[in-house]
């Protein structure tokens, strides 16, 4: 998978995203993150742990990496921001059990502002290392876009996917 996140890194570069890579690869995730999403994939964490920041040209889908996980990224957005979009929007405590139950099942790993909200994620429960986009309004109804995050990866460097 390495292999795969380095031909990533070149691509994205090549292609005017803002990418940095982590000078060290430790990754420290806050334990909210760690103690709720017990099962991250390895290739997400190998991901995690070399790139520090990566965004489209536009500048309205971004990665999101190890700050703002942590709450320490300048970034306007929580990494949870649908989720909580979400539950703002539920009006019982039955729809919002629901919402959040879906959520511990689906890590997001991208946000996007571009032409509405919307977002990637990895599917932790169901189909196992899938890779699922959601839309506003109901960002729960997400559909499967790739069977792994190498191939999420492969279908954007071929532009199969947009960003």
């Amino acid at each position: 998978m390495h292999t795969k996140i380095n031909d990533f890194i070149i691509w994205a570069n090549e292609n005017g995203w803002d990418i940095a890579k982590k000078s060290e690869p430790q990754l420290n995730l806050d334990s909210s993150i760690t103690s709720r999403y017990k099962t991250i994939p390895n290739d997400y964490l190998e991901f995690l742990s070399v790139v520090a920041k990566c965004i489209t040209p536009n500048e309205m889908t971004w990665f999101i990496c190890e700050d703002e996980f942590n709450n320490s990224s300048d970034s306007e957005f929580k990494w949870n921001e649908y989720e909580l979009l979400s539950l703002e929007a539920a009006d019982d405590d039955s729809w919002k059990s629901e919402i959040t139950a879906w959520w511990n099942n689906y890590l997001p790993i991208v946000m996007s502002v571009d032409g509405g909200y919307s977002f990637y994620a990895i599917d932790l429960a169901n189909d196992k290392g899938a890779i699922v986009r959601g839309t506003e309004p109901e960002f729960e109804e997400a559909e499967k876009v790739a069977n792994t995050l190498e191939e999420f990866f492969e279908l954007m460097m071929s532009n199969s996917i947009e960003l």
